[in-house]
């Protein structure tokens, strides 16, 4: 629930080159620390899986974009899931490297930006840090520019 709205099935990745500092997932920085599975293999959980949606978390799964891709064609393939992805990287440099923009042809929601300690924010919902951004893939593309996400704006009230 706090990689997107509603329950999900998410996909984490190993290797990270961004190591920021406060990292709630230091461990999958080295790609060592993953388990290598198959496109079929991990397609077969997320469909056999009850929860609605998608999200590629990790470490970062712009690291590995063509197995990403992979995925993530299979799965709109063969379904009407939405799929959310987690990145260091911003949606600019992304749209400047091949693999990763061939990958956000097939992403619903993008929360881009390195995490920043300093930023850090906890009444932002399904971001860590006050730069980063939930970007509508989808109209961004269509439109040559970033949309924001109805969900970037979404805070946690404290009662």
């Amino acid at each position: 629930m706090v990689d997107g709205p509603g329950f999900r099935t998410s996909v984490y990745a190993a290797g990270c080159p961004n190591h920021c500092p406060g990292c709630h997932n230091p461990q999958s920085w080295d790609i060592a620390n993953g388990q290598p599975m198959s496109t079929e293999e991990i397609l077969r959980v997320i469909l056999d899986d009850s929860f609605a949606d998608v999200t590629f978390s990790g470490g970062d799964p712009m690291y590995q974009a063509e197995g990403f891709t992979e995925l993530a064609q299979a799965i709109k393939a063969q379904s009407n899931k939405s799929i959310w992805c987690y990145t260091g990287y911003t949606y600019e440099q992304l749209l400047e490297m091949p693999a990763q923009r061939q990958l956000l042809q097939y992403i619903d929601v993008l929360v881009d930006g390195r995490f920043v300690q300093e930023l850090q924010d906890e009444s932002l919902r399904f971001r860590g840090s006050s730069n980063q951004r939930i970007i509508d893939v989808p109209k961004s593309l269509q439109q040559g520019k970033v949309v924001l996400s109805e969900y970037h704006q979404t805070v946690v009230l404290s009662l």
